[in-house]
């Protein structure tokens, strides 16, 4: 590596540009990848993951049999439909032929790796935390991507790491970046609408009847280190129902709660300015594809109450396509009510309507005219993906050349968001509504479920 360029100083110590080494490069990873490379202060300086042919981004080399989980779209393609690389994997394999982006089996090489100044961690959500702390320990920024942990005691100990360092740190909860939400939270903090008192989002789909599917414990696919891949949870046998895709339906490595969820409860959290609720409640069970490998509900319920007297209320219907939230002139992804006015928002724009029909004599409320906001460059730049995800990472890369460490989401925002998601988790597990001090980080009064606030990693792995 002795002919790489070394990396420029501005007067003050702040950087020229930006070279990434990129840990976890499978799905999301190569799509992060590709985002981060629009950005033109960007260099690609190392990639790492633990399947080779995600490594040396050869689809050829896939194991066969994904194909028969139905992966195809859930891992990434180096080519575009003509069957020509895409013009950010030719840039890549450039870089690799000429020696200036290295590959990696071992994410602890890429940190070790002095031509890395940021990295971006889009691993399963259980290698979050111990990733993002050993980075921060060895002078890397970096951007990790949602849900930001595999456990709540993760992230308050990440937090921590950031504190003793002078490390940027950004977490990839995108609506942060999304142009219509933050016109939506002005909006709102204009108190024209009143209150917002309740939030309301889901995440459907439809896996009826078989889910994920079954399939018997197996060898894992050839060029795939599986005691890597799980890391600090316990060992278990590989299925192709668990990885490289399958794991957000097993709580050991995340839920769609915590997949989809956060996204959701980030956004509505942020538009009623809470930070963590103080009970919580949630209800479901595998009503639909009983029969999968799934180890979390097909159709969850989560309720969360706030000591300043709302309610968030997030669903997961996997097996139904339920749409609870109404189509308006948006395709809304996100209800908001404040008892005056309807909200419907999502990544391509919002509405705001008068409430109509009260009873029972109650006055009217303030009169306004319908607002309808249209995010239009959502549909040029590359798709709300892009729309959304690119500001969160142009803000990071900024942040990294300035130092200046407040980013859209910094840690402590993607942890809060990301509590919500563990909380319903355990409340469901429990079968009971669960009371929080959100000061204290602890349950009140259930020891049962405070001990599932952490779990024991394998011996081999700390934080």
């Amino acid at each position: 590596m002795d002919d790489l360029i070394p990396n420029i100083l501005r007067e003050g110590g702040s950087r020229e540009r930006v070279r990434m080494g990129f840990i976890g490069v499978g799905n999301r990873g190569t799509q992060l990848l590709h985002l981060f490379l629009r950005n033109p202060t960007v260099e690609v300086a190392a990639l790492c993951d633990v399947y080779e042919p995600f490594l040396r981004r050869d689809e050829s080399a896939y194991d066969p049999r994904f194909l028969e989980w139905g992966l195809k779209g859930r891992v990434p393609s180096f080519h575009g439909p003509d069957g020509a690389l895409l013009p950010s994997e030719a840039a890549i394999a450039a870089r690799v032929a000429a020696g200036t982006c290295r590959l990696y089996g071992d994410w602890r090489a890429l940190l070790a790796d002095p031509n890395v100044d940021a990295v971006c961690i889009a691993t399963p959500d259980h290698w979050h935390a111990i990733m993002t702390v050993a980075a921060i320990r060895a002078g890397k920024d970096v951007y990790c991507e949602k849900p930001l942990t595999a456990a709540v005691f993760e992230g308050r100990a990440m937090i921590e790491a950031q504190k003793a360092s002078r490390q940027i740190v950004a977490v990839g909860l995108n609506r942060r970046g999304c142009v219509p939400y933050q016109r939506l939270k002005k909006e709102l903090d204009s108190g024209k609408y009143g209150t917002v008192r309740l939030g309301r989002a889901a995440r459907t789909s439809n896996l009826f009847p078989n889910g994920i599917g079954a399939c018997p414990p197996g060898e894992p696919p050839k060029g795939l280190d599986w005691d890597a891949w799980l890391g600090p949870r316990a060992a278990r046998p590989y299925r192709f129902t668990t990885a490289p895709y399958f794991f957000r339906w097993h709580p050991d490595f995340s839920s769609q709660v915590g997949n989809w969820g956060v996204h959701y409860l980030d956004a509505m959290r942020w538009m009623m300015d809470e930070k963590w609720p103080c009970a919580v409640t949630a209800v479901g069970g595998k009503y639909f594809t009983p029969g999968s490998d799934a180890e979390i509900p097909d159709t969850m319920t989560c309720l969360y109450e706030f000591a300043s007297g709302k309610m968030l209320e997030f669903n997961v219907f996997e097996g139904s396509f339920a749409r609870p939230i109404p189509e308006g002139g948006v395709r809304a992804e996100l209800e908001l009510s404040s008892g005056d006015a309807q909200i419907l928002a999502s990544q391509s724009g919002y509405e705001i309507n008068p409430v109509p029909n009260r009873e029972f004599g109650n006055p009217s409320g303030p009169a306004f005219e319908p607002v309808r906001f249209v995010h239009e460059p959502a549909l040029r730049d590359g798709g709300e993906a892009a729309s959304c995800t690119c500001p969160v990472i142009d803000d990071f890369v900024a942040h990294c050349l300035d130092r200046d460490p407040a980013v859209l989401c910094p840690l402590e925002e993607g942890h809060r968001s990301t509590l919500f998601s563990h909380l319903a988790n355990i409340a469901w597990k429990l079968g009971r509504r669960l009371e929080w001090d959100g000061e204290a980080e602890r349950f009140v009064g259930c020891d049962e479920a405070n001990a599932m606030l952490r779990y024991d990693y394998r011996p081999g792995y700390a934080l």
